[in-house]
């Protein structure tokens, strides 16, 4: 089974992929967690170039491609192998993303994404998305006491430096994707205490097993 788990920044939802793979493997089940951009050694390299806050000059396009190149790498190397071995994959972050970024926020062709994703991941499609949705100034805010608390001496990521009126846009561009999707995605309320979150999240995960076990 393929999960992935999407949201804005400072959703809170790489905490629920730590917890959520921990969950797993303790009921016995053998997981993979992953992330995106990354979750290989040459998909990491890229993920370096597409993060760092002083990359001001990527424009668009290249940023577009350089998530596909690592994407293709991601799922040829690690995600498709791991399924084919019956593993759970969590990954953080993954198509959704790049459709609400470089789509929604950046306003790149939404059907060339589609098609580009296609080919890179040679149709893998997830079998659950979780949204962490949230407002965006309270992700905001997160995002960045996060950074400060963790790594002081790093400034904000390319994205955290965007103006607020991208991560609106971010926002709505996940929103309209779970509308299009219902039978994958399942909301779930990120602006509440993370035990809270936890709660829904593993009720949500736990349902969905108990389906794909049927």
């Amino acid at each position: 089974m393929f999960i992935t788990f999407e949201g804005p920044e400072g959703s809170g939802k790489t905490t629920q992929i730590e917890r959520a793979a921990a969950y797993l493997a303790k009921r016995g089940i053998a997981v993979t967690r992953t992330r995106e951009p990354g979750g290989t050694e040459i998909a990491d390299q890229i993920r370096d170039v597409l993060l760092r806050a002083d990359n001001h000059d990527l424009v668009p396009v290249a940023e577009l491609f350089l998530y596909f190149a690592s994407r293709a790498q991601h799922v040829a190397e690690k995600i498709r192998p791991a399924l084919q071995a019956g593993h759970v994959v969590l990954c953080d972050r993954y198509a959704d993303s790049t459709l609400a970024y470089q789509g929604f926020a950046r306003g790149l062709d939404i059907d060339l994404i589609h098609l580009l994703n296609d080919i890179a991941t040679e149709n893998l499609d997830p079998d659950l998305t979780l949204l962490f949705d949230l407002p965006v100034d309270v992700g905001i805010a997160r995002a960045r006491a996060r950074a400060e608390r963790f790594q002081p001496e790093a400034r904000e990521d390319r994205f955290e430096q965007e103006e607020l009126a991208f991560h609106e846009k971010l926002r709505r561009g996940f929103l309209q994707l779970a509308g299009q999707h219902p039978e994958r995605y399942r909301v779930i309320d990120a602006a509440r205490d993370v035990e809270e979150v936890w709660s829904q999240t593993k009720v949500t995960l736990d349902v969905a097993l108990m389906q794909e076990g049927e």
